[in-house]
Order: C-alpha cells, then sequence, then structure tokens
C-alpha cells in the first residue's frame, strides 16, 4: 500500500509512518516529490489502513492492486532522472550509449572510443563476459575486457555499462563499470535482481526474449525492493513468428511504459533487429516515440567483429545518424 503524506508534512511525523509499519512487519520506501511525501509498505502481512489514516500528517492511504509497486506512477509521478556522472537518463534527457558488442583489444576498444568521443558520446559499452547460444562461440575477455573498458573510458572522459552474468561478478563489475547492465537471458535471474537491489550503482534491465511489459517491471520491483532506486528499462525487442529481423522491437512498450512507471526507458535497435540498415530508422522511430536513451552497437571495423558485426553500424554511420537524433529531439522538446 502506498501512504500519502500532507504536504509539508514534518520529519518527525514521516519517522512515526515508517517506524509504525515497520513494526507490523512491512518495509518502507520513502519517495519525495515536489509537495508531498509518499511512503510505500511493502509486504504480506495484512494491516488495517485505518490505523494508518489516524496517523498524525497522513492525508491517505492506497491499497495497490498491481503485482510492481515501488516502479509504478502510483509510487512516485515525477520521471526518475538517473545521472551517471553527469549524463542524465530521464525526464527530459535523452542518454546514449554506444560501442562494440564485445570487448575484443585494447586497440579495437581505444579506436572505436576515439570515434565516439568525437561524436559526443559519453558512454561506452562493451561485454566483458559474453552470454552465447553456442558454448563454441567467442565467450569474451572477463576481467581484462573490463579493464581494457575502464582505461579506455578513462582516457575519453565517458562511463562504462558492461553486462553482468552472475551474483559473485558483482563485486568485479563495481570496480571497474558504472552502469551494470542486465541482459535479457537474465531478466528473471532472481537471485543476481535480488543482490543487484543491494548495491549503489545503476542498473540497466533489459527485457527478456519473451517477456511481457508485467514481467518486466516486476524484474525492476525485485531491484528496487532491495533499496537500489537507480534502474534503466531497456526494450531490445521479443521473440515473435517473424524471422525477417533477429527479433521485433516492441516500439508500443516505450509509452505504455512510461504510463505506468517512472523509469526511464532506452531501446536496443541493434539487438532488436540485428541488421545494421535496419538500426538508423528504428533509432529514429525510438526517439519519435519518446525513449529516454538509446544503446547502438557501433565497432570501428564490422566486418572483422568477433560478434554481432552485421548489427554493428559503422562510426561514419553513426556519426550522421547522432546528427539526425538530436534534430529529432529538439522536435519532442528533448535533449541529448
Amino acid at each position: 500500500m502506498l501512504i500519502v503524506m500532507q504536504p509539508n508534512t514534518t520529519e518527525q511525523n514521516i519517522e512515526k509512518v515508517v517506524n509504525f509499519i515497520k513494526s507490523k512487519g512491512f518495509e518502507a520506501h520513502i519517495s519525495k516529490g515536489s509537495d508531498h511525501t509518499v511512503i510505500g509498505a511493502v509486504g504480506r502481512k495484512v494491516i488495517d489502513k485505518r490505523d494508518i489514516e489516524l496517523l498524525d500528517g497522513v492525508r491517505e492511504v492506497i491499497r495497490i492492486s498491481s503485482p510492481y509497486k515501488l516502479v509504478s506512477r502510483v509510487f512516485k509521478q515525477e520521471d526518475t532522472i538517473i545521472d551517471v556522472k553527469g549524463v542524465k537518463f530521464g525526464g527530459g534527457h535523452i542518454g546514449m550509449i554506444a560501442g562494440p558488442c564485445t570487448v575484443e583489444s585494447y586497440e579495437q576498444m581505444d579506436e572505436t572510443a576515439k570515434r565516439l568521443c568525437e561524436c559526443g558520446v559519453k558512454v561506452l559499452r562493451g561485454g566483458a563476459f559474453k552470454p552465447r547460444t553456442s558454448p563454441y562461440a567467442f565467450q569474451g575477455l572477463g576481467e581484462e575486457g573490463l579493464k581494457i573498458l575502464r582505461e579506455v573510458a578513462d582516457k575519453y572522459d565517458m562511463r562504462v555499462t558492461s553486462e553482468v552474468m552472475e551474483v559473485s561478478q558483482i563485486p568485479l563489475f563495481e570496480k571497474y563499470v558504472d552502469i551494470l547492465q542486465v541482459g535479457a537471458r537474465n531478466m528473471q535471474n532472481f537471485n543476481l535482481l535480488r543482490s543487484l537491489g543491494e548495491i549503489r550503482k545503476p542498473i540497466l534491465l533489459k527485457r527478456g526474449l519473451s517477456a511481457t511489459i508485467e514481467e518486466w517491471l516486476m524484474s525492476a520491483e525485485y531491484i528496487m525492493s532491495g533499496g537500489n532506486r537507480e534502474i534503466i528499462l531497456c526494450e531490445r525487442g521479443i521473440r515473435t513468428f517473424e524471422k525477417m529481423t533477429r527479433n521485433t522491437l516492441d516500439i508500443s512498450a516505450i509509452p505504455v511504459v512510461q504510463k505506468i512507471s517512472h523509469l526511464p526507458i532506452l531501446v536496443d535497435p541493434s539487438h532488436a533487429t540485428g541488421l545494421r540498415n535496419i538500426v538508423p530508422s528504428m533509432s529514429k522511430a525510438a526517439i519519435a516515440a519518446g525513449a529516454d536513451g538509446l544503446i547502438i552497437e557501433v565497432h570501428y571495423s564490422p566486418e572483422t567483429a568477433v560478434c554481432d558485426g552485421a548489427q554493428s553500424l559503422y562510426p561514419d554511420q553513426f556519426a550522421e545518424l547522432f546528427e539526425e537524433l538530436k534534430a529529432l529531439a529538439k522536435i519532442i522538446k528533448k535533449s541529448f
């Protein structure tokens, strides 16, 4: 349930409400808006809401019927803005993440990052541990890949995002990475989600291959219920019967999610389509639909890439696209 406090109520009243619901076996999650405070009471026990309504400073108590509570607009009406060392996602800010599918070498990352930096990209992506369908495919460089990412990003004053695979890797990722990415295959790895709820770094949560929007938001709820509010959603296409593209990009998920959740939502047109020539049009469609950012695969030499070269843009292609996206963003009153 949600406890909406009176405007300008005292911190003492808020503390009393928090202590009361904790005494009843509930977890308390506080969201402070521009004119009032909302306290989320999360738990499985039963409580008479009238007992809460009688407490000083309480305006109303609302029971939430949806299974996701903390990520919903009911809990927090204002857009959540994720600030990653000056790079913002959400609330009118569009963030751009770009880089190769996987870290292959220092030279590869350095050349690609240099070209991206010249375009104005501030967040560098690259896989160090790669979940591959085939056990014989390239699996990534591991910690050495993370070291390369960090070194190159620091050289060009960029932030880093990479995909974490399991709970045991979290301390390693906290050391090197600014945004920890949860891939589509791990969207319902609940042990991993719970552990990510305990850290205080942004999480990029990709939608599962066959996940509904509700299931996706429930995964975000797992992270947020653990105390981590820094969550960025990422639509990366879902599996359908269509074979002409790698996946089917669900553009409609953008406005749907933005209506029911306060979390920023990005789009990954590279994994969604799997085809370099379609990435630009899907990127524009995502921004036009209101996406809070993009994560695009760019490789300085896609034809020699060890992973997903067919969906990676050449740096010159990306530079042209980025300028078009900036112009489009102005039309919808947003900015990169």
